[in-house]
């Protein structure tokens, strides 16, 4: 399996996670518009990237990371905003565990981001 696939699938894994993970917060007015928020932005995150795989140029490829990189950065805000609500202990739950995947795939997005800048010369 190829690296990109291998990041596609990672990718697919995490917004199924947090999808699983999200049907356990509280029913709250504040937390559905948190859990919403949430689901937009870790669908996105895969969405973008897969799209960019197919992208026309390598300008257009940066575009789609890009929007995928903002999107997982936005994800990883939610799941702070989440755990800062919940005042979940560290170790304890499974959110820990989707902060740190969601801070690792920002860390990969932006790495191929500064691995493809485009030259202005």
């Amino acid at each position: 399996m190829s690296y990109k696939n291998e990041l596609t699938n990672r990718l697919l894994s995490f917004a199924a996670n947090v999808i699983k993970y999200s049907r356990n917060l509280p029913k709250s007015p504040e937390f559905k518009i948190i859990k919403y928020q949430l689901i937009k932005s870790v669908t996105s995150v895969g969405a973008n990237y897969r799209e960019s795989q197919s992208a026309s140029s390598l300008a257009d490829f940066r575009s789609k990371v890009y929007i995928s990189l903002k999107e997982i950065s936005e994800t990883t805000y939610w799941l702070e905003i989440i755990s800062s609500l919940l005042e979940i202990e560290s170790g304890h739950n499974d959110l820990n565990s989707l902060l740190i995947e969601s801070r690792e795939l920002e860390k990969i997005l932006g790495s191929i981001i500064q691995k493809t800048k485009i030259s202005k010369s």
